[in-house]
């Protein structure tokens, strides 16, 4: 069981990571857009909390 928590933590990780680039590139090209941000961050905040669960 814990090696699929890491496998998705990590999985997790790198969807965040490239949804941060997806969302800096969109706003440079076309402009920022309040919503993907907020999803962003709600992603983010999701990675960070099986982040905390796996250590804790």
């Amino acid at each position: 069981m814990a090696g699929t928590t890491d496998s998705s933590t990590k999985t997790m990780g790198v969807l965040t990571v490239g949804g941060l680039v997806m969302v800096t590139a969109y706003t440079v090209a076309l402009g920022s857009n309040g919503w993907l941000w907020f999803g962003w961050v709600v992603l983010g905040l999701i990675t960070l909390a099986l982040i905390l669960m796996r250590t804790g």
